[in-house]
């Protein structure tokens, strides 16, 4: 509820400010991954405190709705869980905008299930077979004798292209795709209540967002822990990252430095990821 309350004074911020200021005061706009969301709230929330001068507004609705905007030069920061794509960097090469890729930290996605499942562990090749629909009762995994449920990000998440592209894939160049019967869910938060209420449902999150109320899955025998997606051992790992332009100066300078930074770097360590 904090973090909900600071983002929308965040954003009425900008509504009531973003036009007509000094340069000094305009305000730094902050859009994208809802992965990172919280992250990067916490980060900005320090650095305006550090610097009150300072405003930012954070919003979500995706990495593909973020790197959309720094694309329209309608945001100076995107946010994204999945590395920008080539046709991106093309289309910003067009309009003359020299993007650079910040890594703001590394993210296990991780698995999850109902706390009364007695699945506790699955493989990646099961894991795909589960998302495409091939594999539907969790009695062919070990569990109760019912329909699986699954639950993915919509598809302006860029966890769920990376889901996509690393499980439903399995890594390889295919057409494969989710099972006809997946739910979609706009944000991490909802995969894990929805999880939480339906002992046969099985999703991905964040592991920034994780905690007791459900249960997280080891993968090819391997649980997703801080140290595991650190060592590289954890096989759904990744790099999240902040799309900024190359030339950038003043506060929005300030704010990508204070990111990478001793201090910043304890924020997405707090926030349950690993730093860079």
């Amino acid at each position: 509820m904090k973090k909900t309350f600071l983002a929308s004074i965040l954003v009425l911020g900008a509504l009531l400010t973003g036009c007509g200021g000094a340069k000094e005061n305009k305000v730094i706009q902050v859009k994208g991954s809802d992965t990172i969301l919280n992250v990067t709230q916490g980060i900005s929330e320090e650095f305006m405190q550090k610097n009150p001068k300072a405003k930012i507004a954070v919003t979500g609705g995706g990495s593909g709705v973020g790197i959309s905007a720094l694309l329209n030069k309608t945001t100076d920061i995107a946010m994204a869980s999945r590395a920008m794509k080539s046709s991106e960097y093309d289309k910003a090469k067009e309009i003359g905008l020299s993007v650079e890729e910040v890594v703001l930290g590394f993210d296990g996605i991780t698995l999850i299930v109902n706390e009364k499942n007695p699945v506790k562990g699955l493989d990646s090749v099961t894991l795909g077979k589960i998302f495409r629909g091939e594999i539907t009762n969790w009695k062919e995994v070990g569990g109760e004798d019912a329909k699986i449920v699954t639950l993915s990000r919509d598809s302006s998440s860029g966890t769920h292209e990376f889901f996509k592209e690393h499980v439903v894939r399995g890594g390889e160049k295919n057409n494969l795709e989710y099972g006809p019967e997946t739910l979609y869910m706009p944000s991490n938060e909802a995969i894990k209540q929805e999880v939480k209420s339906n002992k046969y449902a099985i999703g991905y999150i964040g592991m920034g967002y994780m905690d007791n109320s459900v249960h997280a899955l080891a993968v090819d025998g391997i649980l997703p822990t801080k140290e595991n997606v650190s060592n590289k051992t954890y096989p759904i790992a990744r790099e999240v990252y902040w799309y900024v332009p190359s030339n950038r100066e003043g506060s929005l300078k300030e704010l990508v430095d204070f990111a990478v930074s001793p201090e910043g770097q304890g924020i997405v360590e707090s926030e349950g990821f690993i730093k860079r």
